[in-house]
Formats: C-alpha cells, sequence, structure tokens
C-alpha cells in the first residue's frame, strides 16, 4: 500500500509541475509523471528508511516516508527541470 501511496502521490506532483508550473515543458506530460513517480518511489524506499524509523508492520502506513517521498519527487522534478533547461536533454 505505500508504494503505490508514493508512485501516485508523485506522478501526481509531477502532472502538477507540467500543467501548472510549467516543469518539463519541451518534453511530454508522461515524462513530467514518470519523473515524480520515480522521484516518489525512491524518496518512499531509500530515503524515508534512512531518515526516519521503520514502520512497526510491514503494511502499516507511514505518513513519514509519504513526505519523504513527495519531497524526492519534488526534487527529482526540479532536478528534472534544471537539466533540460540547461542542456536541453
Amino acid at each position: 500500500m505505500n508504494i503505490v501511496m508514493w508512485v501516485l502521490a508523485g506522478s501526481v506532483l509531477g502532472w502538477v509541475g507540467y500543467a501548472f508550473l510549467g516543469f518539463n515543458e519541451k518534453r511530454s506530460m508522461m515524462v513530467s509523471i514518470l519523473i515524480g513517480a520515480v522521484g516518489g518511489f525512491f524518496g518512499g524506499k531509500v530515503l524515508a528508511p534512512m531518515f526516519t524509523a521503520t514502520a512497526t508492520l510491514p503494511g502499516e502506513f507511514s505518513t513519514a516516508a509519504l513526505i519523504f517521498a513527495v519531497a524526492a519527487a519534488a526534487a527529482f522534478l526540479a532536478a528534472g527541470n534544471l537539466i533540460s533547461a540547461r542542456w536541453g536533454v
């Protein structure tokens, strides 16, 4: 359940970044959604366990992990936008 929430939150953030903030305008909306989803997964799976206590039960929802997933997705989107603007990749 956590992984689905992380990916969904990152995807929504990617869509919002494309639709309202204009991130990755040269590339398609799907690229922004994919970057956000990968960032959300990375933040929830890699960063959250390094900085917070893990959930007691494996299926238990973790708000801290969701916050890390959203922050990592935002960072991935910002980095993707900077790379796209600077090098045109």
